[in-house]
């Protein structure tokens, strides 16, 4: 059953789109030593990000220690650099691959393509210990993590103002400097990363709080479970949700073959972009309705979705759907399906 709904196009979904946070990433012309410090001109001259948030944005506390990036690139690799205040530097795990947010730790995740598939995150702690992994789908649609790919070429060091594991002193932070191939962010076939590339993004600190017994720190608990403490999760764009897998809520990254410094480009998100809040919505009320009756909805109606967007199609089953979006300014149709993938119907 096919039902079309034309709905007035408005304001609103545009300012959900620009609520995103982005950064406009410079080149550069100079070799940059990966040693957790950021001394190098180029980083002197390339712009912070706003200060780290709670994961979930304003409705929550804001962090208690700042967190703030900066980003480079140049033909070779992506370029991280990150500071974190932190007064208790602590940390235990030592091997490659362990699940390195059981300790604090500083994460990235890439969406190269902005489709929600095929992306990767990396993890690290103060110790400088690295979990690199790759996802081809989020676990929301039945994603299994593989962590036997390597971010190949990977350079990453940690600089500590303080010391490691010592309760008792009060220290002043960690850095993280990364440098990340942009050969291991393509997969066979794709378009490799370049001037005005538009890349998603998002940076994650975890953080827990711990009490200290024998001399050490511990993870705190809850007296009357016994159960460690949720952590806290700060991060660059709010997410909205506590959870970091849901790719179509990250930051955007534009590529700019500018060297740093020298003219800035404006940032300006394409039309197509203005129109995917939208068609996420419609993914997750697909999701609530199918919850709630079983079936998928084919009248937009049905979804509340009466007073948004533009020209939206449902095409549905108790097992699958397809939205169609036609969208002023984009040529051709959106799409997107239960999986949450979304094409371009030209």
């Amino acid at each position: 059953m096919r039902i079309t709904l034309f709905i007035l196009l408005g304001l609103l979904m545009g300012r959900e789109a620009s609520a995103q946070r982005h950064y406009v990433c410079y080149y550069t012309p100079e070799r940059l030593k990966i040693d957790g410090m950021g001394n190098e001109a180029a980083w002197q001259k390339a712009a912070w990000t706003e200060d780290y948030t709670d994961i979930e944005g304003d409705i929550r506390p804001k962090p208690a220690y700042r967190t703030r990036t900066k980003m480079l690139w140049d033909k070779e690799n992506l370029y991280i650099y990150t500071e974190l205040e932190e007064p208790d530097l602590w940390g235990e795990l030592l091997k490659h691959d362990t699940i390195i947010y059981h300790d604090n730790d500083f994460e990235v995740f890439i969406d190269p393509n902005n489709d929600t598939r095929n992306y990767f995150e990396l993890e690290i702690n103060a110790l400088g210990t690295v979990m690199d992994l790759f996802l081809g789908k989020p676990y929301r649609n039945g994603g299994k993590p593989l962590l036997a790919w390597d971010a190949q070429g990977l350079r990453s060091a940690v600089h500590t103002s303080g010391t490691m594991n010592r309760p008792g002193d009060t220290d002043k932070g960690w850095s993280v400097e990364m440098a990340i191939p942009l050969a291991s962010l393509r997969l066979w076939g794709e378009r490799a990363l370049g001037d005005s590339s538009l890349v998603r993004i998002n940076f994650s600190r975890v953080e827990w709080d711990k009490d200290v017994a024998g001399g050490k720190y511990v993870p705190r608990t809850n007296p009357s479970t016994g159960r460690r403490l949720p952590e806290h999760n700060w991060v660059w764009s709010p997410q909205g949700i506590i959870d970091m897998h849901a790719p179509e809520k990250w930051g955007y990254l534009l590529l700019s073959a500018r060297p740093v410094g020298t003219d800035t480009v404006a940032f300006v998100l394409p039309v197509e972009e203005e129109a995917r809040p939208f068609l996420w919505e419609v993914y997750y009320k697909q999701q609530k309705y199918r919850s709630e009756h079983g079936v998928y909805a084919t009248d937009p109606g049905a979804l509340g979705l009466s007073s948004r967007g533009g020209a939206l199609e449902l095409i549905g089953t108790s097992l699958q759907y397809t939205a169609l979006l036609k969208w002023d300014g984009v040529a051709g149709k959106l799409t997107i399906d239960q999986d949450g993938k979304i094409s371009a119907l030209k």
